[in-house]
């Protein structure tokens, strides 16, 4: 579609929101209207055939009916160096197995052999929640921790950044990942898993803890994510509309974030036009359950704009094509969607160039949330990666992935 269009389109958001927003946005309208471009022509459609109303009833269905995002574990808090927050729970190998850690004690005494422990890391303006299927399946096989990333899910706003204004950066989101890991899983081995800005932070945990990779990690799987670059993806967008996001959405991005609650405001307005949006970059195949895509566009709305605009700009500094060297010598499944309008395929082939013995699986008809798109292909490498670190038997039954798993 064309820039005008774009722009038309993000004039009709705008109108929905009213003046306030209006003003609040006028330079934002192209940027946005650009990414909505293809969403909004799709919504149109819709709304000529589909009441408001009708479809709000239906996202209230969605959200009542489908059991995403309800999985629960044993909560815990770490605390980064800086005092942030950091909300992570875990699944034990037993669902007894708070209960029966004295016991292993008195038959092992103190160094009772600490189990593995597999650490998922979610992306950007996501939640531990957007790992729904893997959790549900290897619940039981194996101890898994899932933690909400600084100013995302159940885990406080960041106190650098509140407090200090400082901007954060994926290195700080390394150490976060360290301070999970020590208040969690502080002994036995460990595999990383992280999709998207949840695989950078892996990377950066690297980067800045390669004892720890070297001595504990024994796989890792890096899903839809890069090592640097992202300054030049396109987002599938042709090259004029490509140039006018790049030169305007970080300032813009900023000047709503110092908005935020008439933002958000248009946010609700404009919930049909952005519904698009996000099911465009989050999805590559058109057949989604309706249910899996409802739940990513409640994930994304729930995270606060001055949080979206404070991420951004640490995307395009991101570079950590160097510490990928300490992942070498141990199991990698390096897996992305052919779709991915985010963090585009051919950067998980590069992760995968500089780690030869990386197994890479691409997956057809699939966007940037593939492990919610194609759970099961990606549960089914996820228990391979397990099967050959020792952690999980070859005869170890991984629960199924359909949409009912909870």
């Amino acid at each position: 579609m064309s820039e005008s269009s774009a722009e038309a389109a993000a004039a009709a958001a705008s109108a929905a929101a009213g003046p306030g927003w209006r003003r609040a946005t006028g330079v934002a309208g192209v940027a946005l209207g650009v990414l909505a471009a293809g969403a909004a022509a799709g919504v149109a459609i819709e709304r000529m055939t589909v009441g408001r109303g009708i479809r709000r009833k239906a996202r209230l269905a969605l959200d009542t009916a489908a059991p995403f995002g309800t999985l629960r574990g044993t909560p815990g808090t770490a605390h980064a160096d800086d005092g942030t927050e950091l909300y992570y729970e875990v699944d034990d190998l037993d669902p007894d197995g708070a209960a029966l850690a004295p016991r292993r004690r008195r038959l092992f005494g103190r160094k009772a052999p600490a189990p593995l422990t597999v650490i998922f890391s979610h992306g950007y303006c996501l939640s531990q929640d957007s790992w729904h299927f893997q959790r549900a399946a290897l619940r039981g096989v194996v101890r898994t921790v899932h933690w909400d990333q600084r100013s995302h899910g159940r885990s406080g706003r960041g106190v650098s950044q509140v407090r200090d204004g400082i901007p954060v950066d994926i290195d700080r989101l390394g150490r976060d990942l360290k301070a999970v890991i020590d208040a969690a899983a502080p002994e036995g081995p460990l595999v990383l898993v992280g999709h998207s800005m949840g695989g950078m932070t892996v990377m950066a945990l690297a980067a800045h803890y390669p004892e720890l990779i070297r001595d504990r990690v024994v796989a890792t799987a890096f899903v839809g994510t890069s090592s640097g670059r992202l300054g030049e993806v396109n987002f599938g967008l042709p090259v004029a509309g490509v140039n006018a996001v790049r030169r305007v959405l970080p300032g813009v991005l900023k000047a709503l974030g110092q908005r935020a609650e008439l933002v958000e405001r248009g946010r609700r307005a404009t919930a049909d036009l952005f519904a698009g949006i996000i099911k465009r970059y989050s999805f590559g195949s058109r057949d989604v359950d309706p249910a899996v895509a409802r739940f990513a566009e409640r994930m994304i709305e729930s995270t606060p704009i001055d949080v979206v605009a404070e991420f951004y700009p640490a995307f395009t500094e991101h570079d950590k094509t160097e510490a990928l060297a300490c992942f070498r010598d141990i199991p990698v499944l390096v897996l992305a969607g052919v779709d991915d309008l985010v963090t585009p395929s051919e950067h998980s082939e590069a992760i995968a160039d500089l780690l030869p013995d990386a197994e890479l699986v691409l997956v057809p008809d699939a966007g940037h949330l593939v492990m919610l798109e194609h759970p099961q292909v990606v549960t089914d490498r996820l228990a391979d990666l397990l099967v050959r670190t020792g952690a999980v038997s070859t005869t170890a039954t991984v629960g199924g992935c359909d949409s009912a798993s909870s």
